[in-house]
């Protein structure tokens, strides 16, 4: 009769087994922009794996632009070449403002999908998943105001401070969407469904686009209406985006859109990460 032999001679003591376990070093904890670049490249690759997304950065201001300019074009300012020079710049901050609150709309769908309770498992800057989608947006922003401007070329807008002045307008237009997309950050995080996301900011940019500068001279308002029309954000930014286009900004001008868009961020940004880490408490 054979007797079996065990199948291991000796045992293996603690040392041999965390060092068989433990051939590579772990990797480096990434820091807050390593990890705030990486979530933005993930909001990129949405618009990759879902190109209808690119319906609002595209289609969405090519309607805008053409259908303002031809309609009011004429009865506004007797033509549709002169009302272009006043509109575009405005229709590059309508367009801007109505797609900031896709962001928003994101990152409740990561909510209600369970994305966001993965995210709290994994050792990095938690703030990182807010900070990189606004990030990433800014593509798209970038995108749609390019859009625009191609447009408005091609119907006649001549902008007079030139590619300097269009590039300045576009990152102080960059500035002011960063700060935007907060409030509807916030949004994103109190409400229950992407859809009421998306009607509670329709509700509230809407009025603000309309009662602004972007589309009249707020001289021709009644003068209840043009005490909120001088103190909206979205006034201070067509106006100084206009004035950077034109070449005829004063730092007043675009002082006013800073400071707006600092306001924003200093009321909007702590009450975003509050709501952020309580949901992550739960």
């Amino acid at each position: 009769m054979t007797t079996t032999q065990p199948l291991m001679s000796k045992s293996i003591d603690g040392t041999q087994m965390h060092a068989a376990l433990s051939a590579r070093n772990r990797p480096a904890r990434p820091n807050p922009l390593a990890a705030s670049l990486t979530f933005a490249w993930r909001a990129l690759l949405k618009i990759k794996h879902v190109p209808f997304q690119l319906f609002d950065v595209t289609m969405f201001p090519i309607m805008m632009t053409l259908m303002f300019t031809f309609l009011f074009g004429g009865a506004l300012a007797g033509s549709v070449e002169a009302y272009l020079q006043v509109l575009l710049p405005g229709i590059m901050v309508m367009t801007v403002v109505m797609i900031s609150m896709y962001t928003a709309i994101a990152i409740n769908t990561d909510i209600s999908k369970g994305i966001f309770d993965r995210f709290r498992a994994l050792p990095f800057w938690r703030p990182a998943v807010l900070v990189g989608a606004l990030l990433g947006d800014t593509a798209r922003y970038s995108l749609a105001s390019l859009v625009v401007i191609v447009l408005g070329l091609i119907l006649g807008f001549r902008p007079g401070a030139g590619v300097v002045g269009l590039l300045s307008a576009l990152l102080l237009l960059l500035i002011f969407a960063f700060s935007l997309s907060w409030i509807w950050t916030t949004l994103g995080l109190v409400m229950q469904t992407p859809e009421s996301v998306m009607m509670v900011s329709s509700m509230a940019s809407f009025p603000l686009t309309f009662a602004s500068n972007i589309f009249v001279d707020p001289g021709t308002m009644p003068s209840w209406l043009q005490a909120f029309v001088n103190i909206n954000p979205i006034t201070h930014a067509a106006t100084a985006v206009r004035g950077l286009v034109h070449g005829t900004a004063t730092p007043d001008q675009i002082g006013l859109a800073l400071l707006s868009s600092a306001i924003i961020l200093v009321i909007f940004a702590p009450l975003t990460m509050y709501l952020y880490r309580n949901k992550n408490a739960h």
